[in-house]
Formats: C-alpha cells, structure tokens, sequence
C-alpha cells in the first residue's frame, strides 16, 4: 500500500468541508484531501452531517418503511415504470418495477404526485427537509470537489438550479425514496434470484450488475447495509456496512465525469440482497441526486481554464437533455487506466525497471509541467485568468493582430505561431516551440528523445 493509501473508505465531517472566506483552513484541505483520496481509491466516500440532522433521516426511514408497507401486493398498470429517459427531469410520486423488485417515490419540488386511483394517499414525511439538507451536503461536496481541482468557487453554478426555485421552476436534482425486496410487493416472482435450501436469498437485482447515475453528485442513506462500490482494483467494496445515524455514503455520476473531462469517473455500484431474507419491510433508502438543469450544457471550459488537459471527446459541449436520454458505454469509462480523481501532484518515479515513456507523452507531460510552472505563473502574478481557444478556431488567430486571445498571448508572452490552445492539445511541433519559448535551450537537452518523433508522424495529442 502506498503512503497516502487511505486503508478504508474514507470518512469527514461536512462542516469540514464547508467553506469560509479567505485561505482554506487546516482542517477545510485535510477534509478535502481525505474526500478526493477515498474518490480516488473507492468511487465513494462517507460523509457525516450535523448530529441534530440525525433525527431527521431516523424519521424519514421509519416513515418510508410504513409508507411502503400499507402499499398494495399487485401495483396498477399505471404505476409501472417504463425506464423512459425522455422523463428523467419529470419524475414524482410513486411508481413501480416488479421484474426489479424496487418501489420508488420520487420528491420534486415544483411537481405534485400523480393522485393515485385509490384516492387521497400520504406520501413519506419530512421529504421537503430532508430534500433541503441533503441537497444543501450535495453543494458543498461538490465544491469541494471543485477545489481539489484548482477550479473556480462554484464552478458548476450556471448548471445547478436556482437556490431556492424561482416561480413554477421544477427541480432537475430529485430525491429517491425506495424499498427493495418488500416481501408482500408481488413483483418478488418475476425476480431473479438463487435461493438456498434454508430460503436465504441470494444474488443481486438484474438493473444492480452494472449500474451508474447519471447524477453529478449522489448521496444515500440506507436503514440497511447492502450497497457495494467497485473500487480502483476491481473489487467489490461494503460501504455503508457501519454508517452512523447521521451519516450518508456518496459517490459522483456521469454527469460529473462528463463535465471535468474524465478527470473524476463515476461509481459503479450494486445492491447485495443476501440480508433481506426473514425481512417483513424491504430495504428502504433514501437517494438525493444532485441534476445538472436540463436546459444547460456540460462544458470543459473551467476545467480547460485552470490548466487541465482535455481529451478529444470532451472537446465539445454537450446538451444535457441529449446527455440523459444517451446510452453510455460505461465499460469503457469504467476501464480506464485512470482512477476517480486524477491526481494534481506530479507522481515520483523511483523504479529504475519502469518503462520508458514515449516520446510523445513524455512531450505532452513537459508541456503541462511548463504550462503550470510558466506560463500559470505568470497569469498569477499578472491577475489573468487563462481561457485557451480551440485548436481548429486559433490556427486562423496566430494570423491575425486584433483576434480574440491576441491580448492575453501578448500579456503571458506566448510564442508566435503556437496556436493558444491548452499545451496538451498542441501538436508536438508547437508543442516544442512552446517549451523552447518558456525554456530556451530545452530542445537541445531532450535531442535524443525528440530525434524518435519522425517528421511524417501525425500529431499525437
């Protein structure tokens, strides 16, 4: 295990992460530093709220519970959920899915439950302030999140809904109240699970083999263990097997992968039923989901303006009503070699049997190291704040006196004819201009490398 190997999930106050004007306090970056580790290594984390907030999540557990309970054997063919996309932003009320075994309530604000055919029903009490403070928690940890980062103060708040909702605004983030496995629930038939000669169920729910939000941030409070976490290793993690009553487990989504260019990839998870057995309620949980607006978009800018290198696929901004009905091919995010939070820190190379890198990533990675140690440097002292241009866009400005970053390249003294773009989008021609102008006589010391990047080889980004 490597020294800064968090030996469990990781676990921190939320007043710790909240925070304050001026430099960030001891225990703001220890907390920070625990959050993004534990992300790192186990897609999760755990989080504890205010003790008075215990309480609150006790009761709407207990509530939930009954809620569940009092519900009919055989839903209504109304109340079967269909798993449209299209409706991901106009969920509310109570629904159904017998194959899975799941119940759910959904709470919106700004949407009132459909009446049920059975007349006036109440639905689990005390979802406005468990809404409120979890939504509250999902914030701060997502600004935390952005700090690690290096990104501005509230990054994400063009995407985030109004605080509070403004006249007949809907709500995109959304409150889950669910129950799994009620045993007097019908849809039980339809599930598929091994069972035990002594009746112990067995296996896991189909929808839980490979299952990923498409939330930015998501926090869960269960009254039962079950939930499983893969982490960086392949392995399947218990995360919440000794909550306490005021603490919740949270994991980041696609949403959040999406709009840091992968740089934090999301927690693929699964519930264990195995302890459901001799249960008369089920496995009831509480899943507040921090929703980008439907109406925005998922942009890399902040991430592209403090300095991070962006992949190809990220380049472009994506709806986020076209992001929610996509298929995603989360085998491939999930088979990345990178882990939940890319590290910031360059790491030590101390093994003398490492590989070479390729001349072309060992290009790249000199290019981010100057860009940070140079050219960030700079900007700093000079109070800008570094917006690059697209590659294709900036090879017409290098031509021209009066385009959009010529100002900025003239004020960080940027190499003429290197378009302004992110050095790691560079070309590894421009690549080398750029390192030559911040490090005059780098060529000559890295000759040996550069000499096996033939002129006819295409650009390497």
């Amino acid at each position: 295990m490597a020294a800064n190997d968090l030996p469990s999930l990781g676990r921190l106050k939320l007043t710790d992460l909240v925070p304050s004007e001026g430099l960030p306090s001891g225990s703001y970056k220890l907390a920070v530093s625990t959050l993004s580790q534990s992300l790192a290594q186990y897609s999760a984390a755990i989080v504890q709220l205010p003790a008075s907030d215990a309480a609150l999540l006790r009761s709407g557990l207990d509530s939930a519970r009954l809620y569940f309970y009092q519900k009919a054997p055989y839903p209504d063919a109304d109340l079967i959920h269909n798993n449209d996309s299209r409706e991901w932003c106009k969920s509310c009320g109570y629904y159904t899915d017998p194959h899975l075994w799941l119940e759910t309530f959904d709470y919106r604000p700004g949407l009132d439950p459909v009446e049920s055919s059975n007349g006036i029903e109440f639905p689990p009490a005390g979802l406005s302030d468990i809404f409120a403070l979890l939504g509250k928690a999902a914030r701060d940890i997502l600004d935390a999140i952005s700090f690690y980062l290096n990104l501005r103060s509230s990054p994400f708040s063009d995407i985030l809904d109004n605080v509070p909702l403004r006249n007949h605004e809907v709500s995109s983030s959304v409150m889950a109240v669910q129950c799994l496995g009620r045993p007097s629930f019908q849809g039980v038939r339809h599930h598929n699970l091994a069972t035990q000669e002594d009746g112990q169920l067995l296996g896991f729910s189909d929808h839980e083999q490979h299952q990923v939000d498409k939330s930015l941030i998501t926090l869960v409070k269960p009254e039962k263990e079950g939930l499983l976490v893969k982490d960086f290793r392949g392995n399947w993690v218990l995360v919440d097997g000794d909550l306490g009553p005021q603490e919740v487990v949270i994991y980041p989504g696609l949403a959040l992968y999406q709009a840091t260019a992968g740089h934090v990839s999301p927690a693929m998870h699964k519930t264990d039923l195995g302890n459901l057995h001799d249960n008369l309620y089920g496995r009831c949980s509480i899943t507040f989901k921090l929703m980008p607006k439907s109406m925005t978009s998922l942009s890399c800018s902040e991430m592209r303006a403090a300095g991070h290198g962006i992949e190809d696929q990220f380049q472009s901004p994506v709806p986020v009503d076209d992001f929610m009905q996509r298929l995603h091919a989360t085998d491939q995010i999930l088979n990345r070699q990178d882990v939940s939070v890319k590290p910031l820190t360059k790491k030590t190379r101390n093994n003398s049997r490492c590989k070479p890198l390729p001349p072309s990533k060992r290009l790249r990675q000199e290019a981010q190291r100057v860009l940070k140690e140079r050219v960030q440097d700079i900007a700093d002292k000079k109070g800008i704040k570094l917006r690059f241009c697209n590659l294709k866009d900036c090879e017409g400005h290098i031509h021209m006196h009066d385009s959009p970053c010529a100002s900025m390249r003239m004020e960080v003294g940027w190499p003429q004819g290197v378009p302004f773009v992110h050095p790691h989008d560079l070309p590894n021609k421009a690549k080398i201009g750029f390192l030559e102008a911040y490090e005059p006589g780098w060529t000559s010391t890295h000759d040996m490398e550069l000499s096996l990047i033939e002129p006819g080889q295409p650009n390497q980004h």
